[in-house]
């Protein structure tokens, strides 16, 4: 039970550092020093997709549901939870190249914002 319930947590910790690569600049805004913390997760999650690698909480989850008595997935998290809503064919490496561009564009766009937003105060 215990370890159902961790990798579930792993499951929901993954899905909100996703949404922090994506949508953390945002934050940004509001507190200027999460600067600190969103530019290398949004570096993160841009290698991950360009160079196809694979987010340790993946391993994680996966182990702590083995452990559990669960199947686990050999697939990545945006595989294997986000793709089959969004892109239900499946990920290929242009649709990664593709969610990489999005979140270098988002954010570039929102660290020019603040970047402006800055230099007029």
């Amino acid at each position: 039970m215990i370890d159902s319930t961790l990798a579930d947590a792993a499951l929901l910790l993954h899905l909100a550092f996703i949404a922090f690569i994506v949508l953390g600049g945002l934050l940004v805004v509001r507190w200027p020093r999460m600067v600190w913390f969103h530019l290398p997760a949004a570096a993160w999650g841009v290698l991950i997709e360009l160079f196809n690698g694979a987010c340790p909480l993946t391993p994680l989850e996966n182990w702590l549901r083995l452990r559990a008595g669960e199947q686990g997935y050999s697939v990545s998290f945006v595989e294997r939870y986000l793709l089959p809503i969004i892109y239900p064919d499946g990920l290929t490496r242009n649709v990664q190249y593709v969610l990489a561009g999005v979140v270098v564009a988002a954010n570039v766009a929102t660290y020019a914002f603040v970047l402006h937003r800055s230099r007029h105060k």
